[in-house]
């Protein structure tokens, strides 16, 4: 089986930090698991590092940076070469760059609406769907 190659929205990695029974938490499990590979970016990194340290979210600060760790030690870093303006949302692009850059086949969001529904071969997709897709049995 071929890996799949995916990119998370940091909306995801927030909601699996902050609920541990929900789908976002197991779509990072996945992601984070082999046959997947987990794409990210050194500034997806530092959006990740400053969404999680966000006072409002109240994160403990040890859950954050063991989920910190467990991305750096998992994940392949890229260096996307392409600066797109594509999203509705400036911020948005990050996540298309890395994706463009990784041939990713999922970039996997909470926020479809600022992101095509397809970027080149990459589908987006909510947790609900990437689950279906590659864990049915999980959702009911």
């Amino acid at each position: 089986m071929l890996p799949l190659r995916l990119v998370i929205d940091t909306n995801v990695l927030i909601s699996a930090a902050l609920k541990p029974d929900g789908l976002q938490r197991t779509v990072l499990l996945l992601a984070l698991t082999k046959p997947a590979r987990l794409y990210v970016s050194e500034v997806i990194l530092a959006e990740y590092r400053e969404v999680l340290a966000r006072p409002e979210l109240q994160i403990r600060k040890g859950i954050r940076q063991q989920l910190l760790q467990v991305i750096k030690n998992r994940s392949h870093l890229i260096a996307p070469n392409q600066r797109l303006q594509v999203t509705s949302d400036p911020d948005d692009n990050m996540f298309l760059e890395c994706a463009d850059a990784a041939r990713a086949d999922y970039l996997i969001t909470g926020n479809q609406r600022h992101f095509p529904k397809f970027w080149k071969q990459t589908k987006i997709i909510t947790t609900r769907e990437f689950i279906t897709v590659v864990a049915p049995h999980l959702v009911s």
